[in-house]
């Protein structure tokens, strides 16, 4: 049963890389980049079980950790990118 876990969370991850790189918006792909990760926490922890590995979820933790400020570090930076053109462009929005 946890062979099909690991095959589907592997299918998940390739389509939200596939949205990530093909996404319409800029927040598609931080969105699918941000899912990616927290695919990629849930793999490590599945193969934690899968190995009787429990240092992996001190990684999975630490890694989850990594995704959640790293997105939010992106979205900061593509809000301060969007006033800053709104500024430079006259629009005073």
């Amino acid at each position: 049963m946890y062979y099909v876990v690991t095959i589907a969370t592997l299918a998940t991850m390739a389509l939200a890389l596939a949205r990530a790189l093909l996404g319409p918006s800029v927040y598609d792909r931080v969105l699918a980049a941000n899912m990616f990760g927290t695919k990629t926490v849930l793999l490590l922890s599945v193969i934690a079980f899968l190995y009787g590995r429990p240092d992996f979820l001190d990684l999975a933790l630490a890694y989850a950790l990594i995704n959640f400020i790293g997105v939010l570090a992106i979205l900061e930076f593509i809000r301060r990118r969007a006033d800053t053109d709104s500024v430079d462009n006259g629009s005073g929005y």
